[in-house]
């Protein structure tokens, strides 16, 4: 069932207070998330979350600046949980990370530091 499924999506906050439009930073993790999605589409995860789109979960958090986003995606990648850490090109600036769809208890620990994301 895809009710217990989330997909957690991290933005760098910072980014809004050095001049970004809300909006291009909507858009990074529009980008994000249909990356991530595609790259990881063969999950049964990624099936399952699929399968039921009226019932999506997605909880976005917001990043303090590049160094804890980019530490998130170490963080993630050695415990080899599937995300996409966004890099807006060609300016080479990550954004955000978006993971793939899991099971809310097998990976909500490496998100308990981030607050939710509030413009």
């Amino acid at each position: 069932m895809a009710q217990n499924l989330v997909q957690y999506i991290v933005v760098r906050k910072d980014l809004l207070k050095s001049g970004w439009p809300t909006g291009a930073l909507i858009t990074q993790a529009c980008h994000a998330c249909v990356a991530v999605i595609h790259q990881f589409y063969d999950k049964e995860d990624t099936q399952k979350y699929l399968g039921d789109v009226d019932r999506m979960h997605k909880v976005t958090l917001e990043a303090t600046d590049e160094e804890s986003i980019v530490k998130l995606s170490e963080t993630l990648s050695s415990k080899g949980i599937d995300h996409k850490l966004w890099i807006e090109q060609p300016e080479n600036i990550p954004t955000c990370i978006a993971t793939r769809p899991y099971a809310k208890e097998n990976i909500q620990e490496n998100f308990k530091k981030f607050k939710l994301f509030k413009a």
